[in-house]
């Protein structure tokens, strides 16, 4: 990866080193949004949210953290005695797990999850809206039959979306109707992340109510177990394989 268009690494990095950081999103129709990414990357389990500490009791055996970002799930795990493998599209972010302690950090795309071996996992981690990294509801299948291939008969997906109609926001849902206007989904973002001077490429970010997402699941050898709901818009599922 460019480093000019790492900037989510950027910021990981500067929160690593300097404790300041932001993250702007700016989507494809205009709309910027600014938050505090980088310390939510960087908290500790104490801060965080319910539905996170109830979902990270179904991992077991050996953990693939997707999207493992500044490595708080996978140092957590680690240091409970989990075989974590961390993996990030972002150099820098891989970077910075590995300054944090974790032991087995990769940059890799989630496309190339294939890579390894048949078996290779009991847990897949998805979470801070880590769903979204399929992109879309096509790539979504795909990727999530590769899944089905490099874990165990018994293996579970905990994936993190957020339903995107749970909203009264205008500019989102005039949002819904672009997307559809145009043959996406509603919830199915185009985005770009900014930190000071880097900026990403555009890349698709899918958010999916608990229906389009047993939708997504059809056929994939993949069905939900239960989900567990946070105090907003914000729910993880717990993803088993159907047999």
């Amino acid at each position: 990866m460019d480093p000019e268009k790492d900037a989510y690494g950027q910021e990981i990095w500067a929160y690593f080193k300097r404790k300041v950081g932001f993250e702007i999103v700016e989507r494809d129709d205009g709309y910027f949004d600014v938050s505090s990414g980088p310390k939510l990357y960087f908290s500790e389990y104490e801060d965080w949210p319910e539905h996170e500490k109830k979902a990270i009791e179904f991992v077991k055996g050996r953990v693939l953290d997707i999207g493992c970002g500044a490595g708080r799930h996978s140092l957590y795990l680690q240091r409970k005695g989990f075989d974590v493998t961390g993996i990030d599209i972002s150099p820098l972010a891989i970077k910075v797990c590995k300054l944090r302690g974790l032991k087995k950090a990769r940059v890799m795309s989630i496309d190339d999850i294939d890579s390894f071996a048949p078996n290779s996992f009991d847990t897949v981690l998805m979470l801070g809206n880590n769903f979204g990294l399929f992109g879309d509801p096509k790539k979504a299948r795909k990727l999530l039959k590769k899944l089905y291939e490099i874990t165990t008969s018994e293996a579970l997906l905990i994936a993190e979306s957020r339903d995107p109609y749970k909203t009264s926001n205008p500019a989102h849902l005039e949002y819904h109707e672009f997307n559809r206007k145009r043959g996406r989904m509603p919830g199915q973002l185009r985005i770009r992340i900014r930190f000071e001077k880097y900026v990403t490429d555009w890349f698709d970010y899918l958010l999916v109510s608990k229906d389009e997402m047993k939708q997504i699941l059809k056929g994939t050898g993949w069905k939900i177990k239960r989900f567990i709901d946070s105090k907003d818009a914000q729910y993880i599922a717990i993803i088993q394989k159907s047999g």
